[in-house]
């Protein structure tokens, strides 16, 4: 039997060494992925911030876009009517020179009539 426990000790002077170290070894890790998980969290709260951020700098972003195109739209239309006004100014002075030589001519054949 004594040589059962001398094995016995022998097997527990080596192994408990080990299994402490071990167990030391897994409370470290445990320790370590505690606090990286941690950070993860924070992590990921962060990018969730930003993508709101994100977000309503879209948003902002769209609606100056849809104010821009608006002012855009306005600006065309307004050209347009100017655009309308100068060709009818220049059809207008067209039409006020012919009236003119229309009357000329009408004066020399009432003139024309009265010889």
């Amino acid at each position: 039997m004594e040589i059962k426990k001398a094995i016995v000790s022998a097997l527990k002077d080596l192994v408990v060494p080990e299994l402490t170290k071990i167990k030391d070894d897994v409370n470290n890790v445990k320790a370590v992925l505690e606090i990286t998980n941690k950070r993860l969290d924070d992590i990921d709260l962060q990018l969730v911030d930003q993508s709101r951020r994100i977000d309503a700098v879209r948003e902002e972003l769209n609606q100056r876009i849809d104010e821009t195109n608006s002012r855009i739209d306005e600006t065309n239309n307004r050209l347009n009517r100017l655009y309308e006004v100068i060709v009818r100014r220049d059809e207008h002075k067209g039409l006020e020179q012919k009236v003119l030589e229309l009357e000329k001519e009408v004066r020399e054949i009432k003139l024309k009539m009265a010889v």
